[in-house]
C-alpha cells in the first residue's frame, strides 16, 4: 500500500526543487556573466551610423571577445592568441585618447607596416587602390567633399580602422591608430535589431536576426 504524502514531506519536497533551480540558475549566471562575458561572448549595440550599410542603428551583435585570444586579467598579456587581426575584420575596442569614452566598432583596413592613404574618399593601400569593398557605402549624389588623407604607416602592434560608412565616419583618420591591447573582440552575428523610427509593424527588423558579419 503506497504511503500517503505528508505536508511536511511535500514542502520539503518543493523546497528542494526550489533550491535545485536556484543553483542552476546561479550557475547559469555565474558562467554567462563571470566567465562568458569577460572572456568568449559579449553583447553590443549599435549607436551611430558609422558602419551602415553593414550595421545599423539599432542592431544588437555579439562579439567572440577569445577571437584575438583572451587577455589576462588586470595586464595587457594575451593567451591562445594564434589568430591575429586581420584586414577586414569588424571589431570592438576600447577608444584610444581624443575617440571618446565608450567602446567603438570598425573595420581593420591596416596592419603594422601598411601605409594608408585616402584620395578622393578611395582607400589606398601600400600605393595601391583597395577593391572588392563592396560593403562600404557609397553617397553617388552627395554634395560633401571627401577629404584626403595621409599617406600614413601603421607603427608596429597597432591597426588601421575605419567606418564602412567613410563619408561620415570618425575613425582612425580623427584620432589615429588602435593599439593592439586596445582590441576586445571581433564581431560575428547580429542577433537583434529594432528600428527606432519605423512604425509599430516595423520596429523589429527580422530580416537582420541571425545575419553572420564579414
Amino acid at each position: 500500500m503506497k504511503k500517503q504524502e505528508t505536508a511536511e514531506e511535500r514542502k520539503l519536497f518543493r523546497n528542494t526543487v526550489w533550491w535545485e533551480y536556484i543553483k542552476t540558475f546561479a550557475v547559469a549566471f555565474v558562467l554567462v556573466f563571470g566567465f562568458m562575458r569577460p572572456f568568449v561572448v559579449e553583447a553590443f549595440k549599435i549607436p551611430s551610423s558609422s558602419m551602415e550599410d553593414t550595421l545599423l542603428i539599432g542592431d544588437r551583435i555579439l562579439v567572440a571577445k577569445f577571437a584575438y585570444g583572451i587577455r589576462i586579467p588586470f595586464t595587457d598579456s594575451r593567451i591562445l592568441d594564434f589568430h591575429k587581426p586581420e584586414r577586414g575584420d569588424i571589431f570592438v575596442f576600447d577608444p584610444p585618447p581624443g575617440a571618446g569614452d565608450q567602446n567603438l566598432i570598425k573595420r581593420i583596413v591596416g596592419l603594422p607596416g601598411d601605409v594608408i592613404q585616402v584620395r578622393e574618399g578611395e582607400l589606398y593601400r601600400n600605393n595601391k587602390a583597395v577593391e572588392n569593398e563592396d560593403y562600404i557605402k557609397r553617397y553617388f549624389f552627395s554634395n560633401m567633399r571627401r577629404q584626403d588623407f595621409g599617406p600614413v604607416e601603421v607603427p608596429p602592434g597597432h591597426v588601421f580602422a575605419m567606418g564602412d560608412n567613410r563619408d561620415v565616419s570618425r575613425d582612425s583618420r580623427s584620432w589615429g591608430f588602435v593599439p593592439f591591447e586596445n582590441i576586445k573582440g571581433q564581431t560575428f552575428l547580429v542577433y537583434w535589431s529594432w528600428n527606432d523610427d519605423g512604425d509599430w509593424l516595423h520596429k523589429v527588423r527580422f530580416s537582420r536576426i541571425g545575419r553572420r558579419l564579414k
